[in-house]
């Protein structure tokens, strides 16, 4: 008989002539019941050690496996192992196998959800796509994104140019009615806020922003409207972009303040902006809260004038920069020589950006943190030869010291809630201080660099410091505290009138408010005996019994009555008093205001109303990304160039969309919606 060939586990066939003595590796436990044997060229058969029967086992180079003889075993179907009544595990008289047979593996075929392709939910996506990522309308009619979309899906027909405009207008007009319900559902009034964006063709578009405050205390800023005005710079243009957005909303007499930056008009044409909104809408405090500047805007010009100051030191400083970050060579002697010298600064170089002042301030900043490292740079880098003197370094380190005090208060506004109008009079309050004292240094050089700063803000100061002030009494961690600490250090001798101004005119707002609130509707009134319109008399419950409240029998009747009117009309008028007598709130840095208000509101019905109002002014004009800015915006070639319809839609609608969609996937109405919109083109 030719040698065995005994199978390993990697199907290797080796002989049992050369195996060597030691341990083999494990083998499957088929082969304790099975040898192999080279029948001829080519052929190996396996041989069951019981009844000698043979099996297929390697043919050339195809190898049949082992399940056939684990079926021989395990099946009983071996007649020696029948005989014999043992199995390799088994009991007598069982057929049980070495091991449990194997079980049946069944392939899983992953279950998908059924897809109903639908043209127009698709159609919908592709309008909310173009919205919501600032697209080009004429993206449905480019050659690459057609392919790609007929790979996805190739029953997708896309649609138009015409066709994605009425969407993109047809979903602006449905979420558009899904605010006007809000709005119009809100129990207080609306502040707006105007920016002012160009084009090349000399086109004005007036960004208008309203800010309100729900029945739930919520804040919300939306962009209620986009209007094309043919002259950027004419005051008029302002005035027909608030008459338009009062019609479209319905907020003829629910406007509270307005809010723009004055730099777009002069003082001739604010004034009469003020008294076009006076004659337009019911004003409150004389219309001296109705009108305020843009607080983003001011610190943006302040900033631009200190760094024009140092326009030749600030560009000297800039080429340093740029020689160590524009060269991977001179970036790593760079690092090299701030590692020797062990500079602890964890800021890196950046190139800044001019359009914003706020990254030429942190270039600024981090280069006078590793000014050691440019002061020794030209020692270990020779052609490095644009050292900044030591007094340069000293003034730019001035400078930097202001443009803090800018960046920290104007950081406020690129949060990504849009802040309440409390947390401003701290930090303007803080510049209008720290500027003046400043532009009275005895250093001329300081005085020389904040004087037209602090001029330039007093400005602002003076023109918006009582809505400011207003707005921070509304917190019941300061309330007119804050005020007159404040006051005192600005104004000194003469602070407790600026702080009578600004008690007179909350109070009188709120006699205003209260006013409001107090009127009786109809159905308080009803009509007595004599024909005579009366009041319902107040109910009292200590006295369930008919007639009069107040006995007429001791003489003193009179005197009564006259009290409880007192003592009424001082229970009205004191609302606003006791919320001032109250001690102060602990300061904590996570404080919610309007949470407070919301939880205060019972006690505090007509003040409530009142500061749901003012901490919803704005403050600001522009987006949280345009905080920094130091030029106009400028609305793109290609949004100019659409109708402005569309354009309105486009930006209204994206601005809204982040706030949660209104709208569901479309119903066959749509393209009926479609169409009305279409026709308007």
């Amino acid at each position: 008989m030719d040698a065995l060939l005994v199978p390993t586990d990697n199907n290797e066939l080796l002989s049992s002539d050369i195996l060597p003595n030691k341990r083999r590796r494990k083998k499957s436990i088929v082969w304790e019941h099975f040898t192999v044997k080279k029948v001829d060229a080519g052929h190996i058969r396996a041989y069951c050690k019981q009844c000698e029967k043979s099996f297929a086992y390697i043919t050339g180079s195809k190898l049949a496996g082992t399940s056939h003889l684990k079926r021989h075993i395990a099946l009983g179907i071996c007649p020696v192992s029948r005989q014999k009544n043992q199995l390799i595990t088994g009991t007598p008289g069982s057929r049980t196998a070495v091991a449990d047979p194997p079980k049946r593996r069944y392939r899983t075929t992953p279950v998908f959800p059924t897809f109903i392709f639908d043209q127009n939910r698709c159609s919908h996506e592709i309008a909310k796509m173009i919205v919501l990522h600032e697209y080009p309308l004429h993206i449905v009619e480019q050659t690459a994104f057609v392919e790609f979309i007929r790979t996805l899906q190739p029953q997708f027909k896309m649609p138009s140019f015409n066709t994605v405009q009425g969407d993109c207008v047809a979903m602006y007009l449905t979420e558009k009615q899904s605010l006007l319900n809000l709005v119009n559902g809100i129990p207080g009034r609306v502040s707006l806020a105007l920016d002012l964006w160009v084009s090349n063709q000399d086109l004005g578009y007036v960004f208008v922003t309203g800010h309100f405050i729900d029945g739930d205390w919520n804040l919300h800023r939306r962009i209620l409207n986009v209007i094309m005005v043919p002259s950027p710079d004419s005051a008029e243009s302002f005035s027909q972009a608030i008459v338009s957005c009062l019609s479209d909303w319905h907020l003829e007499g629910r406007l509270f303040t307005l809010t723009l930056d004055q730099s777009f008009v002069n003082e001739t044409a604010f004034d009469n902006l003020r008294g076009f909104l006076s004659v337009k809408n019911h004003i409150l405090l004389n219309g001296q809260l109705l009108v305020g500047n843009c607080f983003a805007r001011v610190l943006s010009n302040v900033a631009q004038d200190a760094l024009g100051t140092m326009r030749e030191i600030i560009c000297k400083i800039r080429e340093n920069v740029k020689y160590v970050k524009t060269s991977e060579t001179h970036e790593e002697k760079f690092l090299e020589l701030k590692q020797q010298l062990q500079v602890p600064s964890m800021k890196d170089l950046v190139i800044d950006d001019q359009t914003k002042w706020n990254t030429t301030y942190h270039m600024l900043v981090a280069a006078c943190e590793l000014q050691e490292v440019f002061a020794c740079l030209d020692t270990s880098d020779p052609d490095y030869k644009i050292t900044p003197s030591m007094d340069e370094w000293r003034q730019v380190e001035a400078l930097c010291m202001y443009l803090k005090y800018l960046f920290d208060a104007a950081n406020i506004l690129t949060a990504p809630t849009y802040p309440t109008a409390n947390v401003f009079f701290p930090e303007a309050s803080k510049i209008q201080m720290d500027l003046i004292q400043a532009s009275m240094s005895d250093d001329p050089f300081i005085s020389y660099l904040t004087r037209p700063l602090h001029e330039k803000f007093d400005k602002y100061w003076s023109n918006c410091c009582l809505v400011l002030a207003v707005a921070v009494v509304m917190d019941p961690r300061f309330k007119m505290k804050l005020v007159e600490f404040t006051f005192s250090k600005i104004y000194g001798e003469n602070a407790e009138t600026w702080i009578r101004i600004v008690d007179d005119g909350i109070h009188e707002l709120f006699i205003e408010y209260m006013t409001q609130m107090l009127a009786l509707p109809e159905v308080m009134m009803e009509e007595g005996d004599d024909g005579m319109i009366k009041s319902e008399a107040p109910h009292d419950i200590c006295h369930d019994h008919e007639g009069p409240f107040i006995s007429t029998g001791d003489g003193l009747s009179d005197f009564e009555i006259y009290i409880s009117e007192i003592t009424s009309s001082q229970q009205m008028k004191s609302e606003l008093d006791q919320y001032l007598e109250e001690s102060l709130l602990p300061r904590v840095q996570e404080f919610d205001v309007l949470s407070w208000w919301n939880q205060n509101r019972s006690k505090y019905p007509t003040l409530s109303r009142m500061a749901s109002d003012i901490l919803s002014i704005p403050v600001s004009t522009v987006a949280p990304e345009c905080v920094f800015d130091i030029e106009i915006k400028k609305m793109d070639n290609y949004r100019s160039s659409l109708h402005p319809v569309t354009v309105e839609a486009l930006i209204c609608a994206k601005d809204w969309l982040q706030y949660g969609s209104s709208t569901q996937t479309p119903s066959p109405s749509f393209e009926v919606t479609n169409a009305i919109v279409k026709m308007e083109f």
